[in-house]
């Protein structure tokens, strides 16, 4: 990979697919419910990956993403049918892109000098299918030249290994942690870029400001309220 190329990882859930989107399918089961289910079942699985790194334990982000539906559902006070949750689990992998997203994937496919890859909690089979088969983000498939996931660390954002196995596998030292951008919808993410060195841009698509105050002194390298300002943020920064 040329020194030359800027490097840009973009997260997946919450940063080019919408997790709530999973409503639609939910709908089909559970009417105006689904639209809790679906933020219940998003802060469940986000909140297990926490826990388990905490515990020093790991489970597969597909065990976690199912177990998390199961309890969004107990407590939404309902249950599914085992052919309905896998139904669910095989939609995970055609989540809708935000409205941003394709114009932005534009943009970069036509830049030479960007390296875009998706770095990503999710197991390499959830996101390659995602991004390989998935409707809205196939047809962009070819500007990422790799995806990364956690698979071989064991461990989940914002743990530093995580990001320390990105730098390693697109071939940069820990010296060269700033040469590398995250772009991601999720505070806890640019955080923990951040801590290890990462520029990192949060995607502040609600336009409500950078609240996260985990550790007040890491703050985004830049925020942008659309997908589209990623490339410019980046270039002032150059």
């Amino acid at each position: 990979m040329s020194d030359k190329q800027i490097i840009i990882a973009f997260d997946l859930y919450g940063t080019l697919l919408s997790t709530s989107s999973i409503s639609y399918q939910l709908e089909q089961h559970f009417g105006q419910q689904a639209q809790s289910i679906a933020t219940e079942w998003r802060r469940y699985q986000l909140e297990y990956t926490w826990r388990l790194n905490s515990m020093g334990r790991f489970e597969s982000f597909s065990d976690i993403t199912r177990n998390a539906l199961l309890h969004a559902l107990g407590e939404n006070g309902t249950t599914l049918g085992e052919q309905e949750i896998t139904s669910l689990m095989k939609a995970y992998d055609s989540l809708s892109t935000f409205p941003d997203v394709t114009p932005a994937l534009g943009r970069l496919a036509s830049n030479s000098n960007l390296t875009a890859v998706v770095f990503s909690n999710g197991t390499k089979s959830m996101v390659t299918n995602s991004v390989m088969h998935s409707k809205d983000l196939s047809p962009h498939s070819s500007v990422f030249k790799d995806i990364i996931t956690v698979d071989d660390v064991k461990q989940y954002k914002p743990a530093p290994a995580v990001y320390r196995y990105l730098a390693q596998k697109l071939g940069k030292a820990a010296s060269q942690m700033p040469e590398i951008w995250l772009v991601s919808g999720n505070p806890f993410d640019v955080v923990g870029a951040r801590s290890c060195g990462m520029n990192a841009i949060w995607v502040d698509r609600s336009k409500g400001g950078w609240h996260d105050a985990a550790v007040p002194s890491l703050q985004p390298t830049a925020i942008v309220h659309s997908l589209e300002q990623v490339v410019d943020k980046i270039n002032l920064h150059q």
